[in-house]
């Protein structure tokens, strides 16, 4: 599907959708409860449907109506299950621990870039304590043997996700464990959501001098009823927007003390208005892709740092991003782990590819809002994967924005 996008400008009011990084969590949670668990979750996504289907291939029965999850938990673990992340890197990262965990004997299937994604050490670190991990093909991971509790060393420098799905999966085992980080530990804001949502469900896990300590032989307990909170990391595509028109946009549903990293988003953009900032983006690296746009038509120069994990996401999302912005008629160049933008004062519009990129493909289309001509935006679907109501908030707000079927 292609979008083809007029100049315009929005105006009004939207709520935030759920939080996708939040349901992950909590879908996860509930399923390893000791009771059935109610989660409100106003709008679901590919991914978040990719982490409810692996966890009913686990055993879990989860129903999803009128914008809640009904999970009933993991009672026995069928034999042989087969599980389909998608495309989704927090699925995959967060259930290979607890498969093994379980002890099942299973088959993990993935789709897109995902395989070429890392696992690495997560891998090492899981077949160190009694997993068995193969490829038999380049999009599958075969899972055998049962985790081991005991000592753990992660490099927290790739990915946060590794941690996340070691305090999801440790606390199963019938003894306790310790995770000690080395190196930077990336996006340290998911991993505070992890652990605040094990604690919600009754599971602490004390962090001091870089270890984790976790209990085992834990139940988790459910609290009967939570809810998913605004997605601050979507929501950020209506803030940019929002300064590209003139603070005609609000946005409602954000908790301004969320653990989200990407609740920034509003004290970055500002920096990138005013002219000449550097954005350290090792926390915050989904939000490159939108502050990018911005800061293609602000003051000055915009340098964003830290972000070559951009690299091994959906797309290459520092390629994507400036060949976006360049394609739109702007002025940006790749560097190995970041991005060069010089502003101007409008985009010109043309034809981008969102690389089947959801970020890539939101972000285009906030860029049309800056742009003197049409922009037309090539793999339009890749928004189902995060937020597929998008296209439709944004003709509600006054998007000028034509669906079309690509051939």
């Amino acid at each position: 599907m292609k979008a083809v996008l007029a100049p315009s400008r929005l105006a009004g009011t939207v709520p935030a959708i759920a939080s996708k990084s939040q349901a992950h969590r909590l879908l996860i949670c509930a399923a390893l409860a000791d009771r059935p668990t109610v989660i409100a979750c106003p709008a679901t996504s590919a991914d978040i449907t990719a982490t409810a289907d692996c966890l009913r291939a686990l055993g879990a029965d989860i129903a999803y109506e009128n914008g809640v999850f009904s999970v009933s938990p993991i009672v026995t673990v069928p034999d042989r299950p087969a599980l389909d992340c998608g495309e989704s890197g927090s699925t995959l990262r967060f259930l290979l621990p607890l498969v093994c965990a379980l002890g099942a004997k299973a088959t993990i299937k993935m789709h897109g870039r995902l395989p070429e994604r890392p696992l690495s050490p997560l891998w090492e670190a899981l077949c160190a304590h009694g997993a068995a991990l193969a490829r038999p093909a380049p999009d599958v991971i075969a899972v055998e043997g049962r985790l081991r509790p005991g000592a753990f060393t992660l490099d927290a420098g790739v990915s946060s996700q590794f941690i996340s799905g070691l305090l999801f999966a440790l606390p199963l085992l019938g003894g306790g464990s310790t995770i000690t980080l080395t190196g930077k530990l990336e996006s340290a804001a998911y991993v505070t959501m992890t652990v605040r949502a094990l604690a919600l469900f009754g599971v602490d896990c004390p962090f001091a001098a870089g270890v984790y300590t976790v209990p085992g032989g834990r139940r988790y307990a459910s609290p009967g009823a939570v809810a998913v909170e605004g997605d601050w990391s979507n929501a950020a595509f209506w803030i940019v927007a929002d300064r590209l028109c003139g603070g005609t946009l609000t946005v409602t549903g954000l908790d301004p003390a969320s653990p989200q990293g990407d609740r920034a988003v509003t004290a970055l953009a500002d920096r990138i208005v005013a002219g000449g900032a550097v954005i350290d983006c090792q926390d915050v690296p989904d939000l490159v892709p939108v502050l990018s746009v911005l800061a293609a038509v602000s003051p000055g120069v915009t340098e964003f740092v830290n972000a070559g994990r951009l690299r091994i996401k959906e797309s290459d999302r520092l390629a994507a991003t400036a060949g976006l912005i360049t394609a739109l008629g702007g002025d940006a160049r790749e560097r190995p782990d970041g991005l060069t933008v010089t502003g101007r004062a409008k985009l010109t519009g043309g034809a981008a590819d969102s690389a089947n990129d959801h970020r890539i493909a939101m972000s285009a289309a906030v860029a049309s809002l800056a742009c003197t001509g049409p922009v037309t935006v090539t793999g339009a679907q890749a928004v189902n994967k995060s937020y597929p109501a998008f296209w439709d908030d944004f003709a509600r707000l006054g998007g000028r924005v034509t669906l079309e079927d690509q051939p």
